[in-house]
């Protein structure tokens, strides 16, 4: 059975083998509010393949760009908010009442 996106299904150690990150970069980017897995009962952290997908994303920035943790956060965040604001421009127009 397939999951959804956002089910958090994978545990610390897969989630950083499927991002190529180190465990404790997970864990870094998670103290820092950039990538906050849920949790189970037991505290234990689960990702989902959206966090996986941000994961990847982070990676590239650090490993790529050479983007630091602070810079990550700050793109991270317009890119969330550019996103949000393309989806509110595709409201219905406004109709206009004839008199």
């Amino acid at each position: 059975m397939a999951h959804q996106e956002h089910e958090p299904v994978y545990v610390i150690s897969v989630a950083a083998r499927l991002a190529g990150l180190p465990c404790w970069i997970l864990r870094v980017l998670d103290q820092e509010g950039i990538v906050v897995p849920q949790r189970t009962g037991s505290n234990r952290r689960l990702y989902s393949d959206a966090d996986i997908k941000t994961l990847a994303r982070v990676r590239h920035l650090t490993e790529v760009r050479g983007v630091n943790v602070a810079g990550v956060k700050v793109i991270l965040e317009m890119e969330r908010v550019a996103s949000d604001d393309s989806t509110d421009e595709v409201d219905e127009p406004e109709v206009q009442e004839m008199s």
